[in-house]
């Protein structure tokens, strides 16, 4: 079977929603080639556990690949990828040069290459997120193991939003709690509430493909007794009152709902927001004090900020 690979040239702000775009229209593996990578590699605080080739990365920006089976739809999924990208501006997302090129790879070239990318990866003091085809022993006793497909839709958990909120979640996450997870994506965040000692977690997201996602995750990592997956647009409908609820999502969205966070959240309880580059960072923090939260700390990574915010 032939293969079509797309690749494009963006900005770290936008690899996530292109990300999601390209799984969304079906792309079989996604790659982010993010030189970034290679500078964390020798900075690391929790010293992540793998080698990256200098040559596999651009000197600016970012480069993302896709895999699309090569049929008589390609030129048209193509042509939507592309105005999805585009589409993102009306955002205020700024995409870059957005440079796409197109090129033909077998199947077997694709099918194993894109795997090198992808190691066991420690993220927080507690989680090490570990591809499923790799075995991996903890070093620790309460080492914290999330096993994530990284072919599968909504990435590999060790995005910097990812990653703020998963430490923010180490922070607030007691024994018992009740957490919303709004915009759950590949369902990481509900995950790990959960091997924190949540009672209960309510994986939302709007989108079916997430949702999927996120059930097989759950299900993977075993903890589909704790969280359940639903498809529901932020926090419409929701009723039952949280002790946490995570939102790592763009900041428009976040300022949207901040004030039925606020109304669902018991009296001390916890709002986490990420998803919000620097350059939306006061916009958010002034609706979320505007709410009535508290800031309580403020996490930033690379271009990224993420709160933790308390309703008194």
């Amino acid at each position: 079977m032939k293969w079509s690979e797309i690749s494009i040239h963006t900005t770290h702000e936008a690899v996530e929603a292109i990300s999601n775009i390209l799984h969304e229209a079906g792309a079989g593996g996604v790659v982010i080639e993010d030189p970034f990578e290679l500078t964390k590699e020798r900075e690391t605080t929790y010293g992540e556990i793998y080698q990256l080739n200098p040559d596999d990365y651009p000197e600016e920006g970012v480069i993302i690949k896709a895999y699309l089976p090569v049929n008589s739809f390609l030129g048209e999924t193509v042509e939507e990828i592309k105005q999805a990208i585009n589409n993102l501006m009306l955002y205020n997302i700024d995409i870059g040069r957005n440079k796409i090129t197109i090129s033909e790879v077998n199947e077997e070239e694709w099918a194993t290459a894109w795997k090198k990318y992808y190691n066991p990866v420690k993220i927080s003091e507690r989680f090490t997120i570990v591809p499923t085809w790799e075995t991996y022993e903890p070093v620790s006793s309460d080492e914290l193991i999330i096993e994530l497909d990284p072919g599968m839709a909504f990435g590999t958990g060790t995005h910097p939003t990812t990653v703020m909120c998963i430490q923010a979640l180490e922070k607030t996450v007691k024994e018992g709690d009740t957490v919303v997870d709004v915009g759950t994506g590949s369902g990481i965040l509900s995950i790990a509430a959960a091997m924190l000692g949540a009672k209960r977690v309510h994986a939302l997201d709007l989108d079916p493909v997430a949702v999927e996602s996120a059930k097989l995750n759950v299900k993977l990592n075993k903890v589909h007794d704790v969280v359940t997956v639903s498809q529901n647009n932020l926090l419409d409908r929701i009723d039952e009152q949280a002790d946490v609820i995570v939102a790592n999502i763009l900041a428009e969205i976040i300022l949207r709902f901040v004030d039925d966070a606020y109304r669902l959240l018991r009296s001390g309880g916890v709002f986490i927001t990420s998803g919000i580059i620097q350059t939306k960072k006061q916009e958010v923090k002034e609706g979320i004090l505007r709410a009535g939260f508290t800031i309580e700390e403020t996490l930033t990574m690379e271009d990224w900020v993420a709160f933790i915010a308390k309703k008194q």
